[in-house]
């Protein structure tokens, strides 16, 4: 975009005594004649440029003038200033923060990079949390966002069905999945995932860690989460499925699960009806997220699901005579 362009070439500015026009268009892959276009737009916001025409001559800033952006790329500064304050950020403690940046980024940008801000702050929106699913209540989450930072030891009391257990936990890390917290942090030489919204109490033991030199939060989430799931797909089930129903598998099951399923799906039968087998959850669970499809699914195998389908199916019919 070329307002990053624009940030980048202030950049550059401040970081040569001096540049041509050459120069500084080699170093922003643009041409000369671009490179004349942006200083122009600089200058017209107020920005001291120096220009020198002929031999020996270049581009500098006035001596003595700085953008106090140093230390941002061009795409750090405009999404500080569109993003505002997330919800996420303010939970961790870090909405001072962001306002304070996003004050000091806003009254330093020029006019038009200001603009292109917004502009991305009024097309753009994040909401993380599923639909008709409220938030997590995370009342600990910044005191164990602190542990985190600071490396600090910490007693948790944790709900856990209907018990509350203590656990002696080294925090390493804070994941936000689908508008949930959860706590990525090693208990006993064993690093595990703690729901932080069933969280209890949170006491700092007064004792630092030593964080792990090889763990990475992100890979070992994507490793984590991968097994959580499959260690959730404990039956595979094989059904029979309408067009109708087929278009309305995704709405029932994981998205992500069906498409992988009807890549290995073959052709409909003569009847137009598709088999595919499905990798679910318990039979009880599958059941009932079968019995979302309605008429336009019939369950072939395992027994014990088609046995729990038909016995829910029953029930319904039953209820409505």
């Amino acid at each position: 975009m070329r307002s990053e362009r624009l940030v980048a070439l202030l950049f550059t500015l401040q970081s040569r005594r001096s540049a041509t026009i050459a120069e500084l268009a080699a170093a922003l892959g643009v041409s000369e004649r671009t490179m004349h276009r942006d200083i122009a737009a600089l200058q017209a916001t107020g920005v001291p440029i120096w220009t020198e025409p002929g031999r020996g001559g270049g581009v500098r800033l006035v001596d003595g003038w700085r953008t106090r952006l140093d230390g941002l790329t061009s795409r750090e500064a405009v999404a500080i200033f569109a993003m505002g304050v997330p919800r996420a950020l303010t939970e961790l403690g870090l909405g001072t923060a962001v306002s304070a940046a996003h004050a000091k980024v806003s009254a330093t940008l020029p006019p038009e990079l200001r603009e292109q801000a917004q502009h991305v702050a009024q097309r753009f929106h994040l909401d993380a949390p599923a639909w008709f699913k409220r938030a997590d209540e995370v009342e600990h989450l910044a005191e164990i966002a602190a542990a985190v930072w600071e490396q600090r030891r910490s007693r948790v009391r944790y709900r856990r069905s209907s018990d509350v257990v203590d656990r002696v936990l080294d925090p390493l890390g804070l994941v936000l999945k689908a508008g949930v917290w959860y706590l990525v942090a090693r208990a006993e030489d064993t690093v595990r995932t703690y729901r932080v919204g069933r969280v209890v109490e949170v006491e700092d033991l007064g004792t630092r860690f030593e964080r792990p030199v090889d763990f990475d939060l992100a890979s070992w989430w994507d490793r984590s989460s991968a097994q959580f799931e499959r260690s959730l797909l404990q039956v595979r089930v094989r059904v029979r499925l309408s067009p109708v129903g087929l278009r309305a598998l995704p709405a029932v099951l994981d998205a992500d699960l069906v498409a992988d399923v009807l890549e290995r799906t073959g052709t409909p039968d003569p009847d137009g009806w598709t088999e595919v087998v499905l990798p679910l959850e318990r039979p009880d669970i599958a059941a009932g997220q079968l019995l979302a499809l309605g008429p336009e699914v019939e369950v072939v195998e395992p027994a014990e699901v088609r046995a729990l389908f038909v016995a829910a199916a029953q029930r319904m019919v039953d209820r409505h005579r």
